[in-house]
């Protein structure tokens, strides 16, 4: 947290009807300030869409290609009375399980994304419960192994 000062011309500030936080690329209202280069009017386009998709698509073939390397590392390694055995293949199993939800994740993000782009026409409202809709299915992952120790 800031000083009191800092505090202080910060209030004075919104009070004044300054805006407190401005964007780099829009001006100021005096004129100062902004020339990042940015357009005011944010625009969104189908092409952008879908390719915001297609990216986050090719995450989840990278994130099967690793678990898939991942499996093939762990032929083998089943010791038995080798304690470190056992630890790795909880730290495995640990990795299998976020990488197999990573995956479905952004696969899941991948369908909602092409889907923006295909129905850009729709209010706001519908692309936010989409999106909505994902961070109900996909909650942030519990920490997985090792809790035992």
């Amino acid at each position: 947290m800031g000083s009191f000062e800092e505090e202080w011309a910060r209030l004075r500030g919104g009070a004044s009807g300054e805006p407190g936080m401005r964007l780099a690329s829009v001006p100021a209202a005096d004129g100062g300030g902004g020339g990042g280069g940015g357009d005011a009017d944010v625009q969104s386009t189908r092409p952008a869409w879908t390719a915001a998709g297609t990216a986050v698509g090719g995450l989840a073939g990278d994130v099967k290609k690793a678990l898939t390397g991942l499996e093939t590392g762990q032929t083998g390694l089943a010791a038995k009375g080798v304690e470190s055995a056992g630890a790795q293949s909880e730290v495995y199993a640990s990795w299998k399980t976020y990488l197999e939800a990573l995956s479905g994740r952004c696969t899941a993000l991948q369908g909602k994304l092409e889907r923006a782009g295909n129905d850009l026409f729709l209010t706001d409202d519908n692309l936010k419960g989409l999106f909505t809709e994902l961070a109900k299915h996909y909650q942030d992952t519990p920490a997985t192994g090792g809790q035992e120790r």
